[in-house]
């Protein structure tokens, strides 16, 4: 299991907590919606995954992009963690190798917000798993492998994602 030490705590932060607050809503959401769909007998998981993964391509080649045709994980993964709401989601570097890019998320608004909404264990995974598919997709638009090496949802300490150059 990864742990990751000295990661600041931004929870008195009046922006840091606006964004929180918005991406739970949006989390509380998607959980309301897969479950109304459940109870109703459909099954959203694939429709919420293509949807969710076709979102974060088309965000992964406009940030593509900004990077250039020699685009390394570090490249991306440093913007990902110092630039794209690095305090809301308490993101720390563990790993910071050119064609090697690993870091934790160390807390996660859906997750809380679904938490909150009273969901169990199970399902708090599987939408944390159908979330996870806009990285994924947003991996594939900048054209770098993406792995998923744990989640908060699984009973981690942090989610830790490893993006790599491909070769």
């Amino acid at each position: 299991m990864t742990k990751i030490h000295n990661v600041p705590k931004t929870l008195d932060n009046e922006c840091v907590n606006v964004r929180r607050a918005a991406i739970e809503q949006r989390g509380k959401w998607a959980g309301a919606f897969y479950m109304e769909a459940k109870r109703q007998g459909i099954d959203l998981e694939p429709i919420m995954r293509k949807a969710i993964y076709n979102i974060g391509l088309e965000a992964g080649k406009e940030e593509r992009k900004k990077f250039g045709d020699d685009l390394h994980a570090a490249d991306y993964g440093r913007y990902f963690c110092t630039k794209k709401y690095h305090e809301t989601f308490e993101k720390a570097i563990i790993n910071d190798q050119p064609d090697e890019f690993d870091c934790s998320l160390n807390y996660c608004p859906l997750v809380a917000a679904w938490q909150k909404m009273g969901l169990d264990d199970e399902t708090c995974h599987l939408l944390c798993d159908i979330a996870m598919e806009g990285d994924r997709g947003i991996a594939e638009g900048l054209g770098l492998d993406f792995d998923l090496l744990s989640v908060k949802s699984a009973g981690a300490e942090c989610c830790h994602l490893k993006y790599k150059t491909r070769k």
